[in-house]
């Protein structure tokens, strides 16, 4: 219905999409050659004069707000529609899982079109009148030169991310106080000194559904404890409960348009079928019960592989080959076997500098000391990049058709 755009786009747009209200064209970048005739569209600086002559409509939290794509790893990417008040929720629960406050300086270098830093980062800084450093993408060498500049004390990141840093300096007077990202207290990242709270959430959450305690201890690797604002479930394949130590399915319960996704897009079928007869999101994890209520994250269902009628965590054989020296990345998928279903080939990054030769038998050997036999890989993969979707994922459904 509306457009915000570059000179450069703006006739573009003006012809392509005919059936915009408005078109607004922000102020030309002396840097670049001005294609756009003057007047297409308004300038963009009109949108803050008085509003008072602006179309409105009637105030409803469920209006549709936006739209965002699951990272699509394992399947089709999903459309997910949230609602305005989905918005505000993120905006604010963010913020209070996180202990922002108005002083904060959150340095944002994740894309926005995906939940994490629009709502982990944008939205809930915005709720409490934080600051916002958003930079174009990611850069280990940048990293500490921005946050320095400009006293940042809050970022949500991401272990690719915390790797690479792991290469630079870490100066002495940084303003940092606190990191999110997928576990609690990775000793793998002692080295920064901040304090790091896992957390687990997915587009259709909106929000964090389980997250670290900022004030206590959590416990190391766990993505912390069930948020007070959900209702969390883990149960085995025959519905039972899990027990402690156990790892099972999880589900998740809230609102739907307020505290969950209001629909996916123009699929009806596949939201009917992410619930269940109670109404619970059926998230597609598998986590383990740990002590005091703290969770750890397992894997994704479908990568999970079946050999020989055993259920294989892909994240427990790249746990143990990640820690094989030489070793920078792996990936673990399942390949098609004539008589045990599916078993394990690894996809391995070797560091720079490090003979490749030997690699693949210290990677078997390791896995051979470390796994039961039916978990060891039946090959193993150098390989110089991996494919990747959002925040860095790797796209393991592009390694499965490399096996096909």
């Amino acid at each position: 219905v509306a457009a915000i755009t570059q000179p450069a786009y703006a006739e573009m747009v003006s012809a392509h999409c005919r059936g915009i209200r408005w078109l607004a064209v922000i102020s030309h970048d002396p840097g670049q050659p001005e294609t756009a005739a003057v007047g297409v569209g308004d300038r963009f600086e009109t949108l803050f004069a008085d509003s008072a002559d602006r179309p409105r409509r009637p105030v409803d939290p469920f209006a549709p707000c936006s739209v965002q794509y699951t990272s699509g790893t394992t399947s089709r990417p999903k459309a997910v529609l949230w609602t305005h008040a989905n918005a505000l929720w993120g905006a604010k629960v963010n913020a209070v899982h996180q202990d922002l406050h108005q002083h904060d300086v959150h340095q944002t270098y994740l894309p926005l079109f995906h939940t994490n830093a629009l709502a982990y980062s944008m939205l809930a800084s915005l709720w409490v009148g934080a600051s916002c450093v958003i930079q174009p993408r990611f850069s280990a060498s940048r990293f500490w030169p921005v946050a320095l500049e400009h006293g940042c004390t809050w970022t949500s990141t991401i272990p690719f991310c915390m790797k690479a840093l792991l290469d630079q300096e870490v100066p002495r007077d940084h303003k940092f106080r606190l990191w999110g990202t997928a576990m609690s207290e990775p000793m793998a990242f002692a080295k920064f000194g901040i304090k790091i709270i896992g957390w687990w959430g997915m587009t259709e959450t909106i929000t964090h559904g389980i997250v670290g305690d900022i004030d206590q201890p959590n416990t190391p690797m766990s993505i912390g404890r069930a948020a007070p604002e959900y209702t969390i479930r883990i149960t085995d394949d025959d519905g039972r409960p899990t027990d402690v130590g156990g790892t099972g399915n999880l589900a998740i319960k809230g609102v739907p348009g307020l505290s969950l996704f209001a629909e996916y897009l123009y699929n009806a079928e596949a939201t009917r079928t992410s619930f269940d007869a109670d109404g619970f999101f059926l998230t597609g994890d598998r986590v383990t019960r740990l002590e005091n209520g703290f969770i750890k994250f397992g894997d994704r269902t479908k990568d999970m592989l079946k050999v020989g009628g055993e259920n294989v965590a892909a994240s427990e054989i790249e746990q143990v080959i990640i820690t094989v020296p030489g070793v920078r990345e792996t990936a673990v998928v399942a390949k098609k076997h004539p008589m045990l279903d599916e078993v394990p080939v690894a996809f391995v990054i070797a560091q720079d500098g490090i003979p490749r030769d030997q690699l693949p038998e210290t990677v078997l050997a390791a896995c051979r000391a470390g796994l039961a036999d039916f978990k060891v890989p039946r090959e193993v993969r150098l390989v110089d990049e991996l494919p990747r979707s959002t925040l860095e994922k790797v796209a393991k459904a592009e390694l499965r058709k490399l096996l096909d």
